[in-house]
């Protein structure tokens, strides 16, 4: 894939890393330590969108938030991985394409 075209495409799910990042440092702190699921709703919410884009990964946060409630027996639940993974991770948490080691 095209590195320029490969950017683009990944505009909308780096936006929304920056917005579950600035979440989790400002307003989460707020809520302290409540969570009934390993990871966080935040974290796990922050990993589906790294993992899925912006669009399923939403989804995946969203039905994560309908079953935390205190009826829930909470737990490990982590982001379901693809089978073949087609982007890295910075150590921000941006999802970049991979260098291919030209240059």
């Amino acid at each position: 894939m095209n590195p320029v075209l490969a950017t683009i495409i990944l505009i909308p799910r780096n936006v929304g890393v920056v917005v579950l990042r600035v979440y989790r440092a400002v307003i989460s702190p707020l809520y302290g330590d409540v969570c009934r699921f390993y990871p966080s709703c935040s974290a796990y919410a922050l990993g589906a969108v790294q993992e899925h884009g912006l669009a399923w990964g939403c989804a995946l946060a969203v039905r994560r938030l309908s079953r935390c409630h205190p009826w829930s027996p909470g737990g490990i639940d982590d982001v379901p991985l693809k089978s073949n993974r087609r982007f890295r991770l910075t150590s921000f948490g941006f999802v970049v394409a991979p260098s291919h080691g030209k240059g």
